[in-house]
């Protein structure tokens, strides 16, 4: 396993890239407009006559591009619901030019949806966040003392397989195996827990697994069809869609990297190991924009709910201990937080999927109705991180001076 990979999975995935800037989310209230089919139907390049606002974000997107050595950039901004610009820039694929409706895949994105459809669950009475798992997951350890909360904020204490060294060093040997959640959790399993559960915060993958495994009993159905049923189906998420293998539907954006010490494609590694079977989805730009505008204004939630989306306790959590290092346990402050599946950061909403050479961002900043939807691939000098991060941070500071998306 190269020192690149282990640093790449302890940045992406711990969600350290956006801990910065000054916060308002306690005075953030839902805000938009239109229904599903409030933005225009297809994903194509922006036409005609582009305005000023449109020419500096492509200027924008361009420059990052060439600074950053991507192969591929694709973006949409939207500002209530209308386009500001849709563009893609480079290649999928040597003589392959990029365009905005090639699939990618959506990693963490999924979260968002998985916690906005349990927050729909507690509105309807059907569970309480403060439930605990031992009817829905009676053999997980400290299944009496972790509950729905937990799974879904990171505060259960369970390790994160992502950053164990014998599940990466598996992971890179073998890019295309399948994995099942019993071996995924299996790997969180072998260590105590940081912490006694609910005392404090780290980012682990195998949350998620369990939180999706609960869900199914709880609603009877696979992973993929609530999701479908509650999230992608309302929304009007036409191509983010799940995949049991895989398989990425056709246009495809081609993903390759060089996490394996050779520069080589990675478009079809197994993602298995993403999160749970159901919610391994792929997505393209549109419909990533539109993500990023309805969990981002709590558009399928009550206002109770979408409060609790955005500050569900965790404010505070977190912070080196004696069994925990700083790099683990990060401190949830008014500035960076996690919420239900999002990340909150200055204001925006935000999930950022970073793996096997996909980038990607979805961020929505309520108070300006801003949406910023961004998909970057690599060449071999690209640098290590998620380059969709930075230029969706550089078109923020553009767009919204005031309220940065930045780290620093």
């Amino acid at each position: 396993m190269s020192a690149r990979l282990r640093a790449r999975a302890r940045t992406a995935l711990l969600c350290t890239a956006l801990l910065a800037a000054t916060v308002q989310t306690a005075a953030v209230s839902p805000a938009f407009a239109g229904g599903p089919g409030h933005e225009e139907r297809g994903c194509v390049k922006t036409g005609g006559h582009l305005d000023d606002q449109a020419r500096e974000v492509r200027d924008i997107a361009r420059r990052a591009k060439a600074e950053l050595h991507l192969k591929a950039v694709e973006l949409r901004v939207t500002v209530d619901g209308h386009d500001v610009l849709t563009d893609a820039l480079g290649e999928s694929m040597t003589n392959v030019p990029a365009e905005p409706d090639m699939h990618f895949r959506a990693g963490s994105v999924v979260f968002s949806y998985i916690g906005t459809a349990l927050l729909q669950l507690v509105e309807e009475g059907r569970v309480r966040l403060d439930d605990t798992v031992e009817r829905w997951l009676p053999g997980l350890p400290n299944a009496r003392k972790i509950t729905l909360r937990m799974l879904a904020t990171n505060t259960t204490g369970l390790h994160d397989y992502v950053t164990d060294p014998a599940f990466l060093a598996e992971l890179t040997a073998h890019p295309f195996r399948q994995w099942t959640p019993k071996e995924l959790v299996a790997y969180p399993l072998r260590h105590p827990f940081w912490y006694a559960p609910g005392t404090s915060w780290s980012y682990s993958h195998a949350n998620y697994v369990l939180l999706a495994a609960a869900l199914e009993k709880i609603t009877g159905m696979r992973t993929d069809e609530f999701l479908e049923q509650r999230i992608t189906g309302p929304l009007g998420l036409h191509d983010t869609r799940n995949n049991f293998t895989p398989d990425i539907p056709t246009p495809v954006l081609h993903a390759f990297t060089s996490e394996r010490g050779t520069y080589q494609e990675s478009t079809f590694w197994n993602p298995s190991w993403t999160t749970a079977p159901g919610a391994v989805i792929t997505t393209h730009i549109c419909d990533l924009a539109r993500s990023a505008r309805a969990i981002g204004s709590g558009e399928l939630l009550s206002r109770h709910s979408y409060r609790t989306l955005l500050d569900p306790g965790t404010v505070g959590l977190g912070g080196a201990t004696r069994t925990c290092p700083a790099t683990v346990c990060v401190k949830q402050t008014p500035v960076f937080h996690f919420g239900v599946g999002v990340i909150v950061v200055n204001g925006w909403v935000v999930q950022n999927p970073s793996f096997s050479g996909y980038a990607a961002i979805q961020a929505y900043l309520p108070s300006d109705r801003l949406a910023i939807a961004v998909s970057a691939t690599k060449t071999a000098t690209t640098p290590d991180g998620n380059m969709a991060e930075r230029i969706a941070e550089r078109i923020a500071d553009a767009l919204a001076p005031d309220t940065p998306l930045s780290a620093a």
